[in-house]
């Protein structure tokens, strides 16, 4: 009697090398635990990701919802609404020890990066006796602003998790000249101004139909154009236009967002579980991550990595943004470059089979996060035109946005403006234009530093 013949499982493996040295493995039980788990799980994810019309109305509509209940009352809302005291419109890179330096540390390092720019700027201006040089302070974190040139911290976000015995409940603007001058800077910041904030002020300087600007990088922010009748909370404050910037900090934002178990496993283990929910799917600093949780949890259910160790695979926030970007621009036949970066970054072999997998759920995660942005920037066009009738849909309306995210990423931008045109139709959308403007914050500030000088200028 002959022998059996030997299953697909104990068949000899066919080695290949690609052609950056990586070994490829090609055999049939692999390829049937890939094919019965992983899509499985790729499935699911799609399925509870989906962000069809219904689910982008519903965000958008409840942005809106929560925008007019943050504006009648401090708390009403996962949106704080914050004043900017910006009335009157003019016609970064920190080093990742400073994401947990204690709070002094981080004011003294802005300050002495001000001190090197005025010892190498200074001999170019001279002021007049008696007056300090003024300048605009970009803070990118949520502060309760009591004045153009002071605000105070209400936590941190973007991963932020500043030690020290000050920090929240301090005044930022206090924090930055109290360092200036422990390192002898003659300056004095006339403008406290979020960054969001900023970009719109500094895009604003160009365009005037620019009425939201929006950040998409690391984190993300929104802020727009609001008549200052239409804030109930907002008392004995004049204003000369009518009309004040409100910083939203949208990515406090929480209600109707389809969220998965690898959202809530991601949550869990951040600094701040339970907050800054939209920012969580949306912005660049999580992105990858929540990509990273996907494919270790495909891993360790089938063998889509084969043999591959996974220790580095299963460290947190090793897979980036910038990784699954440059992955899903690859249109090779064999996907070399997808395969080269979850070898150099996740320490993981691939073959063809698991590098489309692998695409699948970066596309699947990028594809929510654009489309949550594209609902909720029209959440925010809906409420300008709830107060501003026919000055925002009728009209060329401009949203300025800022950030490496929306910048580098060219197919969340694509689903970004893909929900902003399926939600607000053809002819509405061809009135709304979303403009990229490069570092508009910082130029922005230095306009409202202008603007809100204790000085006189001639300009």
């Amino acid at each position: 009697m002959s022998a059996p013949a030997s299953p697909p499982a104990v068949r000899s493996l066919r080695i290949s090398r690609s052609p950056l040295g990586i070994p490829r493995h090609s055999a049939a039980v692999r390829c049937i635990k890939v094919v019965s788990v992983a899509p499985t799980i790729l499935t699911k994810l799609q399925k509870e990701c989906a962000t069809p019309f219904p689910v982008l109305r519903h965000v958008a509509d409840a942005m809106t919802a929560d925008m007019r209940a943050g504006l009648a009352a401090d708390g009403g809302s996962d949106l704080p609404m914050i004043l900017s005291f910006v009335d009157n419109l003019p016609t970064r890179y920190i080093s990742n020890f400073l994401l947990f330096t204690p709070f002094s540390e981080l004011f003294d390092f802005i300050a002495s990066g001000l001190m090197k720019f005025a010892e190498k700027e200074g001999a170019k201006y001279h002021l007049p006796h008696g007056t300090k040089r003024e300048i605009g302070f970009t803070f990118s974190f949520p502060v309760r602003q009591t004045s153009i040139d002071s605000g105070i911290l209400i936590k941190w976000t973007k991963g932020f998790a500043v030690s020290g015995t000050v920090g929240a409940g301090k005044d930022v603007v206090g924090c930055l000249n109290e360092a200036m001058e422990r390192q002898g800077v003659d300056m004095r910041v006339s403008a406290l101004v979020n960054d969001t904030v900023g970009t719109l002020a500094g895009a604003r300087y160009w365009d005037d139909d620019v009425m939201v600007a929006v950040i998409l990088g690391t984190g993300t922010n929104a802020c727009y154009v609001e008549c200052v009748d239409a804030i109930p909370k907002l008392q004995s404050h004049n204003s000369s236009s009518g009309r004040t910037i409100i910083n939203m900090e949208w990515g406090a934002f929480s209600n109707g967002i389809p969220l998965t178990q690898f959202d809530r496993d991601m949550d869990a283990a951040s600094i701040n579980p339970g907050e800054q929910i939209f920012e969580k799917t949306i912005a660049g600093m999580y992105l990858g991550e929540i990509v990273r949780l996907v494919l270790l949890k495909m891993a360790e259910a089938s063998d889509l990595f084969g043999e591959s160790n996974m220790e580095k695979l299963a460290t947190q926030f090793v897979l980036r943004t910038p990784h699954i970007c440059a992955m899903q621009q690859d249109n090779s036949q064999d996907l070399e470059a997808v395969e080269a970066m979850l070898y150099d970054v996740a320490g993981v072999k691939s073959n063809l089979n698991a590098r489309k997998i692998v695409l699948e759920v970066c596309d699947t995660i990028v594809k929510r996060g654009g489309r949550l942005a594209g609902a909720g920037i029209v959440g925010i066009l809906q409420k300008m035109e709830e107060n501003m009738e026919g000055q925002i849909y009728g009209k060329r309306t401009v949203v300025a946005m800022d950030g490496g995210l929306y910048e580098h990423y060219p197919q969340y931008r694509k689903y970004l403006k893909d929900a902003v045109k399926e939600l607000l139709g053809s002819e509405i959308s061809k009135n709304v234009i979303i403009e990229h403007t490069k570092d508009g914050s910082g130029i922005g500030a230095a306009l409202l530093a202008a603007s809100n000088s204790k000085y006189k200028h001639d300009f």
